[in-house]
């Protein structure tokens, strides 16, 4: 297997829980995808990571995500990171409170900017130089459609009436982001609730970690999700935002390693 990704979380007496996470890397082309699945609930392993890869032989993550949640039931699934912008945050947002429904609590997904590859950014298309505020803007919207059973919005980039992707999930689902840029981690501060570092030294990781956010950003924020206390933020109607939860511990891959941040 590629990638090892392991998670520390204190519990009570001052013990760590360690969680054992798994990026497929080369193996998650179609023809090992299974296999590796099978192998990783079998083995115990909590979590698997599907990567965004466009022109290649990977398995797309959200069919990749289905895939592995119908095959096991223990297994946790996330994305490693998607990309956000580009694609719009309704059908998004369908997509995971459908799979949360089916595999309650083990959906974890978490979102990115942009591909790694230059050549594939065209295929996630946003107006020119606005992708960070599309990132933003989804990132918001997709927060309130899952967690608000009807969503009028109105923003820069979409506009939505009454919209309902059907019956909420029971807990809601943590939304991490990725990237290490200082824009990205205020991001995170703001409207994530969890980091996946990837490809970062052991420096460079707890530097992100200490980063103070900046700006407007909380670093970390409100337990409870960035939006709770921000009713004037485009949205109108229903204004409820689940609050008091421990979201979920974010795990990530470095140098052999990998870096989790817990926020709230």
């Amino acid at each position: 297997m590629a990638g090892e990704r392991v998670a520390g979380e204190r519990v009570a007496g001052g013990q760590v829980k360690v969680r054992v996470g798994v990026a497929l890397g080369g193996y998650g082309d179609a023809a090992r995808y299974t296999a590796a699945v099978d192998r990783l609930e079998a083995m115990g392993v909590d979590s698997l990571w599907v990567q965004e890869m466009v022109f290649g032989p990977l398995v797309e993550p959200f069919i990749g995500m289905a895939h592995a949640l119908a095959r096991t039931s223990r297994l946790k699934v996330g994305t490693g990171v998607a990309v956000l912008p580009g694609r719009h945050p309704v059908l998004v947002a369908k997509q995971l409170a459908s799979l949360a429904a089916l595999s309650p609590g083990r959906v974890l997904p978490a979102f990115g900017l942009q591909t790694a590859r230059a050549d594939e950014r065209p295929m996630f298309p946003v107006p020119a130089g606005r992708r960070g505020a599309v990132f933003d803007e989804s990132l918001e919207l997709l927060r309130l459609l899952l967690r608000q059973e009807s969503v009028s919005f109105t923003g820069q980039y979409f506009t939505v009436e009454a919209a309902s992707v059907g019956p909420l999930p029971r807990k809601p689902i943590d939304i991490w982001t990725g990237g290490s840029a200082p824009g990205a981690l205020r991001r995170t501060g703001r409207l994530a609730d969890g980091w996946l570092g990837s490809f970062l030294t052991p420096g460079e990781a707890g530097a992100a970690r200490s980063h103070p956010g900046g700006g407007r950003g909380r670093w970390p924020p409100d337990r409870g999700g960035p939006l709770r206390d921000q009713p004037g933020r485009g949205h109108r109607g229903d204004s409820r935002v689940a609050g008091g939860r421990g979201p979920a511990p974010a795990p990530g891959r470095g140098s052999g390693r990998a870096d989790r941040l817990r926020l709230g």
